[in-house]
């Protein structure tokens, strides 16, 4: 068992000699990035820069995988007198609700946002409003900015030459795509407006996430504004990233190994799941979730102690999620991560249950951790605890799993053959926890 340990802490310990470089590149391309949009918001104060950007590179550094990175331009307008229509109340599961925001006909200072250039009067809705910002608006102006600004930028030499291109920048449908140069690597970024206002979440005003963070993080995480983001050409949804990205922070200052599973989890779906990032599968907003959840489901302090244990807890709500095919968001259960997302989600479940088997050989990410002999296997008492039924009494003498499948019900799960596979992974993690002890 000590050498399986040591190599799980040795992967660990390549993940985290990555980390802080990964850090230094992305803060060196966001630097950059803020200097054009400080030449943004010069040129049209509708657009903010927004510097309270302390968890990105804490996140970036935490990840494996060269996923865009969200940068939000908030808008400056106050948006507690904006009017919000929702439009056409979406199925359960189906995503965000679409909503349109209006700007209302009196007692308020919102000239510059009925505009032409960044919004429309429409026939439909509510006789209250005079316009609606229109989301495809508001990004061509911002586009039209971005690229006055980075010529300006370069010809002032604000910016480091080659560190950013005007050619790179791309109006998708819902943000502008940006490669920033930092050193050898280059980050891409999607550039967001947002609309930031107060709106309740229900998940973070409950009690039962409580028991999974720090006491008083979810009241000051819940006081923050929720940002909405373009939904589509006309309209917005409401973005929960950054208070998730807060409540991962939060489960930061914890002891254990609770980020240190999501940063091995999400290196080995990097490297062996998605081929290097050449093939698509599960981002790493996906893992992030994943792991939210199993905070909850998992509040000990003993279920983080150890570093394989921990990973292990990840593996089994990511089982529980990939034979469901239903990954709840985490403040919003009712919409399905997983749906529309075009995965193969058998052939993943196989990757995972796979690596959960035999993690040895995604373990090894470098040459010299090779050697003529055939990695490590499981020891012959594990590997028989996988191949057992999940049926049998005599290896099966606690109910703890059927209390996690009770907590699991929003995951709504139906297929026994694969819970029984996520019973002999979790009877394996039990029995690395019990050889610890």
């Amino acid at each position: 068992m000590a050498v399986q340990v040591s190599l799980w802490h040795h992967y660990l310990q390549a993940i985290r000699s990555r980390g802080a470089p990964r850090a230094q590149d992305y803060q060196r391309a966001e630097n950059v990035l803020l200097v054009v949009l400080e030449r943004v918001h010069e040129l049209d104060p509708r657009f903010l820069v927004d510097y309270s950007r302390d968890l990105e590179a804490f996140q970036f550094a935490l990840r494996s995988s060269e996923d865009p990175v969200h940068m939000e331009v908030p808008l400056w307008v106050d948006a507690e007198v904006l009017l919000v229509e929702e439009v056409g109340a979406t199925e359960a599961g189906d995503g965000p609700t679409s909503c349109r925001l209006g700007v209302p006909r009196e007692g308020t200072n919102l000239e510059q946002w009925t505009a032409e250039d960044v919004s429309s009067i429409s026939s439909e809705g509510s006789g209250t409003c005079c316009s609606y910002i229109v989301p495809s608006k508001v990004l061509r102006v911002l586009k039209d900015l971005l690229v006055a600004a980075i010529v300006h930028c370069k010809h002032q030499s604000l910016i480091a030459p080659g560190s950013l291109n005007a050619d790179s920048l791309r109006e998708e449908e819902l943000h502008l795509s940006l490669l920033v140069s930092s050193g050898w690597r280059t980050v891409c970024f999607h550039v967001v407006p947002v609309v930031r206002r107060r709106q309740k979440v229900p998940a973070l005003e409950g009690t039962q996430l409580m028991h999974g963070f720090p006491e008083g993080s979810l009241k000051r995480i819940v006081s923050q504004k929720v940002a909405l983001v373009p939904a589509s050409a006309q309209h917005w949804r409401v973005s929960t990233d950054y208070l998730l990205t807060r409540l991962l922070g939060a489960l930061g200052s914890f002891p254990g190994h609770r980020l240190d599973s999501l940063s091995i989890l999400d290196r080995v779906n990097h490297e062996s799941w998605r081929d290097g990032g050449q093939s698509p599968g599960l981002t790493f907003g996906h893992l992030k979730t994943v792991l939210l959840w199993a905070a909850v489901l998992f509040p000990e302090p003993e279920d983080w102690a150890e570093l394989q244990g921990a990973v292990y807890r990840l593996l089994v709500v990511l089982l529980c999620c990939l034979a469901t095919r239903n990954l709840p968001d985490f403040l919003h259960p009712e919409r399905n991560l997983l749906a529309d997302t075009e995965l193969d989600l058998n052939a993943l479940y196989q990757h995972v249950e796979h690596f959960a088997s035999q993690p040895e050989p995604s373990l090894r990410i470098h040459v010299t951790h090779l050697g003529r002999s055939p990695p490590p296997r499981l020891g012959s008492g594990v590997k028989a605890l996988l191949q057992l039924p999940a049926s049998n009494p005599a290896y099966w003498a606690t109910a703890y799993f059927d209390v996690l499948l009770d907590k699991f019900q929003v995951f709504n799960i139906q297929d026994k053959d694969r819970i029984s596979a996520m019973q002999s992974i979790f009877r394996k993690t039990r029995t690395l926890d019990n050889e610890e002890c």
